[in-house]
C-alpha cells in the first residue's frame, strides 16, 4: 500500500499539521485502517479509493474514525494534484459528511467544508478547571469552542487533558482574537487519541463561523497556535466554510500489510 505523508496548512516541512494519505483500490477492513493510524499515530491517516471523476475519501485518527477532517483533505488533493491528477484543479471527494470538494489554486488549496450550527452554553467551572482558565463565552457544535480574551492566554494555556476529555463536544477548540490575525486558537481532542491537533480544519468550520458573525466579515486570517503552527485562509458563506492553505511532502513510504 502506497502512503504519503504530508504536511498541511503550511509551505515549511515539520510545521503545519502532518496526515499520511493511503491510495487503495478498495478500502481495507476498518480494523486495518484503524491499526494504520495507530501505527503512523498521526492526527489522521486519510484513506482514498479513486472512482470515476472523484474519490471516496475517509479518515481515521489513533482513537477511531471521524467524520470530517480538513487537513487530510486538503493533504489528499495535494497528493492527487501531484502524483495521479496533475492537469487537475478540483478535485472531488464523497465522505461521511457529504460531497467536499478541494481546488487548486496556484500552489494554495481551498476546502469547501460545511460549517457547524453554533449553540452557545454556559460557561461552567468544569471548563475553568480543564483549561485553567475561565473561558468568557462558550459554544457547542461537534466540538466546543472556548473563548478566551486574548491570544496570549491561548498561546499559554496548558489544559488538564483529562478534564478537557470530560467536556462535551469531540474536540475542545479554545480562540481569542489575534493581534496578526483575526482569530488564534488551539485544538485538544482526547477523545481521540489527540492530545492537541497541531491544525484543526474541522475545528475551524466552528471557529470561523463564531468569528464571521463576531467580527462582522466574511474573510477570517486564522492562525493555529499549536508548536507547529499553521495559517488558515478562511471565508464564511453561512452553511458552507472554504478554507485555504499550502501543503508540503514529507515523505513516500510503501506499507508492508
Amino acid at each position: 500500500m502506497k502512503a504519503y505523508f504530508v504536511d498541511a496548512f503550511t509551505d515549511q516541512l515539520f510545521k503545519g499539521n502532518p496526515a499520511a494519505v493511503c491510495i487503495v483500490d478498495q478500502f481495507p477492513s476498518s480494523e486495518m485502517m484503524q491499526n494504520i493510524a495507530l501505527e503512523n499515530n498521526l492526527s489522521e491517516t486519510a484513506f482514498a479509493v479513486r472512482t470515476s471523476g472523484s474519490c471516496d475519501l475517509r479518515w481515521f485518527t489513533p482513537g477511531g474514525e471521524i467524520d470530517l477532517c480538513g487537513h487530510a483533505t486538503l493533504a489528499t488533493a495535494f497528493v492527487l494534484a501531484h502524483y495521479y491528477e496533475p492537469k487537475a484543479d478540483k478535485f472531488r471527494f464523497n465522505t461521511k459528511s457529504g460531497p467536499l470538494t478541494v481546488t487548486k489554486q496556484d500552489d494554495m488549496y481551498e476546502l469547501d467544508l460545511p460549517s457547524y450550527d453554533l449553540k452557545q452554553v454556559d460557561v461552567t467551572e468544569d471548563m475553568e478547571a480543564a483549561l485553567g482558565i475561565r473561558p468568557t463565552e462558550a459554544y457547542l457544535g461537534r466540538d466546543l469552542v472556548c473563548v478566551l480574551e486574548n491570544e496570549t492566554q491561548v498561546r499559554e494555556l496548558a489544559p488538564n487533558l483529562a478534564g478537557v476529555q470530560k467536556l462535551d463536544g469531540l474536540i475542545v477548540n479554545v480562540t481569542a482574537p489575534g493581534v496578526d490575525y483575526d482569530s488564534v486558537s488551539r485544538s485538544f481532542a482526547p477523545k481521540l487519541g489527540i492530545d492537541e491537533d497541531p491544525v484543526c480544519g474541522s475545528g475551524h468550520c466552528h471557529i470561523v463561523p463564531y468569528w464571521a458573525k463576531r467580527l462582522h466579515k466574511s474573510n477570517i486570517l486564522a492562525f493555529q497556535a499549536s508548536k507547529r503552527s499553521g495559517v488558515l485562509y478562511c471565508h464564511y458563506d453561512g452553511k458552507r466554510t472554504r478554507l485555504s492553505g499550502h501543503a508540503v511532502l514529507y515523505a513516500v513510504a510503501d506499507l508492508n500489510v
